[in-house]
């Protein structure tokens, strides 16, 4: 099993001076440190506008400093938005190649659509058009990252000419996809278009195998068709995570951001009235907390103990990863650090035990599977050479006409019209 993080960024009201700053930092240093215990994963979310629910709308930026602390652990968008309205599809292929490079090929790449008002709406994006506009662009941008050139996409949803996109990725052909999933339907289409999911569900271990069952019968099937040039047979649940060696001050220490967690999503994305910049959802919270749901060691809290028989349970059912919500609410900087030190070195080895060998003997039960789904995409035909168009800079107007017209021709400098006029450069073109 492997187990990873996610970083929503929370920041409960009232926000100090320098809190923001405060957050992010120590969040970095945690993800060094989950590098250097052997932790396998960090995902960070992309979110817009979800005030003390999520400050992360630039997770690119975040993922790219945590590539450069560390050394091991793979960084993973849990998710890009992928609607054009959030991500111009080749924007996102440039930034995960970039990313990619970065990290040294440690790149995993979620993918998703979003749900919440204050999002789309901000946005311009309909809920009735984001799973189609998800499904347009994921392919694109998967497209963008193996083919060169890209021959060009005139979709519903968002149209360019013939580019090549660079830089190309370090992982051939493109990182892992993933899909964000929420329900059972989400897990079966995840698995129809060969890509890895990211359930944020909170199912116990029970339903969690039902899933994961489900999930692995459709790759295997004739219904598995890859969305991307790759197939990523991957099944990854969420869960609340602290760590102590007394169950009592485990609680105490996470179930509260836990809980905040829960609310402050339902807050966005089921049940709440948002004001922007007026609304106080800790306050809310506050006032609700009593008649929310208890917490404990079902949700990944307690002591290692009783989180190794919990993660063994989603081990047994067959979920191939963990993720850790370890930041939410206000829990403690140094509360998180202690907690993950813990698992590694008490609960971390037994459910480690044996995982490579036991990755290898499922990849190479899942490869004639996925030989076959490879062999089942119809891929994007690849344009001519002849077919490609010539694209002139605007400079070879001046140069045509002897005439510098308002635009973007009317500032070139002295330099940069003799060098357009040399005859070397009018050389290289003619061979071309």
């Amino acid at each position: 099993m492997k187990f990873g993080l996610l970083y929503e960024h929370q920041l409960p009201r009232p926000w100090t001076n320098g809190a923001e700053l405060r957050l992010f930092h120590e969040a970095l240093a945690q993800v060094e440190l989950a590098d250097r215990l052997g932790i396998d994963y960090v995902w960070e979310v992309e979110h817009h506008f979800l005030e003390e629910y999520a400050h992360s709308s630039a997770p690119e930026v975040f993922l790219a400093a945590c590539a450069a602390r560390t050394k091991s652990i793979r960084i993973g968008h849990g998710v890009v938005l992928a609607p054009p309205g959030y991500n111009h599809p080749a924007r996102v292929a440039e930034r995960i190649g970039t990313l990619d490079l970065i990290a040294s090929g440690r790149v995993d790449w979620g993918t998703g659509e979003s749900a919440s008002r204050v999002e789309l709406e901000g946005f311009g994006i309909s809920p009735d058009d984001k799973k189609a506009m998800w499904r347009e662009a994921v392919e694109q941008t998967a497209n963008m990252m193996v083919m060169e050139p890209y021959p060009g996409f005139n979709g519903r949803y968002f149209s360019m000419p013939p580019r090549n996109i660079v830089p190309k990725p370090y992982q051939t052909p493109h990182p892992p996809i993933w899909v964000a999933c929420s329900r059972r339907e989400t897990i079966h289409a995840a698995a129809r278009a060969g890509i890895g999911a990211l359930t944020f569900a909170f199912v116990d271990p029970a339903e969690a195998g039902k899933w994961a069952k489900e999930y692995y019968e459709i790759i295997k099937s004739v219904d598995c068709v890859p969305i991307g040039h790759t197939v990523n047979a991957n099944v990854a649940m969420v869960t609340g995570f602290s760590c102590h060696e007394d169950a009592a001050e485990a609680k105490r220490r996470g179930a509260e951001g836990f809980q905040f967690f829960g609310y402050s999503l339902g807050h966005y994305y089921v049940y709440g009235s948002h004001q922007p910049g007026v609304t106080n959802v800790w306050d809310r919270f506050e006032i609700a907390k009593s008649g929310l749901p208890e917490v404990g060691h079902g949700s990944g809290i307690g002591t290692p103990a009783q989180l190794t028989q919990h993660l063994q349970r989603y081990q047994h059912a067959g979920v191939d990863q963990v993720i850790f919500i370890q930041q939410g609410g206000r829990n403690k900087h140094e509360h998180i650090c202690d907690s993950l030190n813990l698992f590694a070195q008490k609960v971390m080895p037994t459910l480690k035990k044996d995982a490579t060998a036991r990755e290898a003997k499922k990849q190479a039960e899942l490869a004639p599977f996925i030989s076959a789904a490879l062999k089942r995409k119809k891929k994007m035909a690849p344009i001519a050479r002849e077919a490609i168009p010539v694209v002139s800079a605007f400079g070879r107007t001046v140069l045509n006409t002897g005439q510098a017209t308002e635009g973007p021709t009317h500032h070139l400098n002295a330099d940069i019209t003799v060098m357009m006029n040399d005859p070397a450069e009018k050389k290289a073109q003619a061979a071309e």
